[in-house]
């Protein structure tokens, strides 16, 4: 509406309407899609105002193509800067995105090598759901393998969750998450089990609270491991994972937790009588890849503490040596060459000396110190020292 004209002045020609506003000066309101998507690149920059910012932030965690597109440019932009070094903090865009990473939304992208453990902990979790106060304090056994002989140790459902999260708790110290044990204890994953039951009886016996309350802790800190590891970029992989003794990378300690998820679920489930099935394929073959790698470095620490056969011969580092050809049937199946005489040597199909076929569940129960050595291999050809080497290596793997 024009403002009024006073009667003494001459009429003046009509003012031109406004100029269109930009998106900018539009009215305020949710910005739009295509808006915020445009808004990505100056985002990655650093240069958004704070509004645009908090925007940015609220729709990457709703919207997975973004998000995608996110983690691209901030990797992008990381190497615009090649006079500093070029190994960027991992986890630069974890702390970036704190803001918005309250939740994680199924609809933000997780790495593949992380999709075994959010498969596997989502369906111990709906397993757990459907428990009623009873089934909490249900006794279960838990085995594994040390030196030439299997281990038990009696606990309750609610037990073993405190367990899982108190062995994912060395995961999460890596990214800079809390650690959950009470009393901060540090080394391998039986020492700091042993240490919670003790600090936490209630949550050992199964209590009715202590129960529920365990369960939404070990259930949120996996939300909080998949949320950091989905923005924490390519470097974020290859950060160690110290167990005490030994440390995996990251992604290899993600899928030795989804092992764990799945293992201890169907300890569960056998405890509370509930049907359990096995991981899917794709999963169970990289859970069965991940046993193969490290079955030459269990050999080799069997040998050292005298439980293994003596290695027949120096291997240069990298060089093929003798092999155990390890087929595995079934779901998850494939073909592994195991190196016989040292970690560093190379196993190939043309060195090898003995041949061991496993379905693929049965080698995983194995691995997790469930089935006894001598009664696990199906189909066993070649050098019976070799064999029973690796079978009781495989056993070997396991732990509390």
């Amino acid at each position: 509406m024009q403002p009024e004209q006073a009667q003494e002045s001459p009429p003046s020609p009509t003012p031109a309407p406004p100029p269109p506003r930009s998106e900018e000066a539009a009215p305020a309101g949710p910005r739009s899609h295509k808006v915020l998507k445009s808004l990505l690149g100056a985002w990655a920059l650093a240069a958004c105002s704070s509004e645009e910012t908090l925007d940015v932030e609220a729709h990457l965690t709703e919207c997975a193509a973004c998000a995608d597109e996110a983690v691209r440019l901030r990797n992008a932009v990381g190497l615009l800067h090649p006079e500093e070094n070029l190994d960027l903090d991992p986890m630069l865009r974890s702390r970036v995105l704190e803001g918005c990473l309250g939740r994680r939304p199924a609809r933000i992208p997780v790495p593949d090598w992380a999709a075994p453990y959010d498969a596997e902990a989502a369906r111990l979790d709906a397993l757990l759901r459907d428990m009623g106060e009873a089934e909490w304090r249900a006794p279960v056994g838990l085995r594994w393998f040390e030196g030439r002989r299997g281990v038990r140790r009696d606990t309750t459902v609610a037990g073993v969750i405190g367990h899982l999260l108190t062995v994912d708790g060395l995961v999460a110290a890596s990214l800079g998450l809390a650690d959950p044990l009470p009393c901060g204890e540090e080394g391998s994953p039986t020492a700091r089990t042993e240490a919670y039951w003790a600090a936490e009886p209630a949550v050992a016996a199964g209590e009715a609270v202590p129960a529920a309350t365990v369960r939404r802790a070990w259930r949120d800190q996996g939300h909080a491991l998949l949320r950091t590891v989905s923005f924490a970029g390519r470097g974020a992989a290859g950060l160690d994972v110290s167990y005490g003794q030994f440390t995996l990378p990251l992604r290899d300690s993600f899928l030795d937790r989804a092992f764990e998820c799945w293992v201890h679920a169907g300890d569960i489930a056998d405890a509370v009588d509930y049907p359990y099935d096995p991981p899917s394929s794709a999963h169970l073959n990289r859970m069965i890849d991940l046993a193969a790698r490290l079955l030459p470095g269990a050999l080799a620490q069997r040998r050292r503490s005298g439980l293994a056969s003596p290695a027949r011969g120096p291997v240069l580092v990298g060089a093929p040596g003798r092999s155990l050809h390890l087929e595995i049937e079934g779901s998850g199946g494939g073909d592994w060459y195991i190196a016989l005489d040292s970690p560093a040597a190379l196993g190939t199909a043309a060195e090898s000396v003995a041949h061991v076929a496993l379905d693929g569940v049965e080698f995983c129960r194995l691995a997790a110190g469930h089935v006894p050595p001598e009664e696990a291999a199906a189909g066993q050809d070649g050098d019976r020292e070799a064999i029973r080497d690796v079978l009781f290596a495989a056993a070997s793997l396991s732990r509390l």
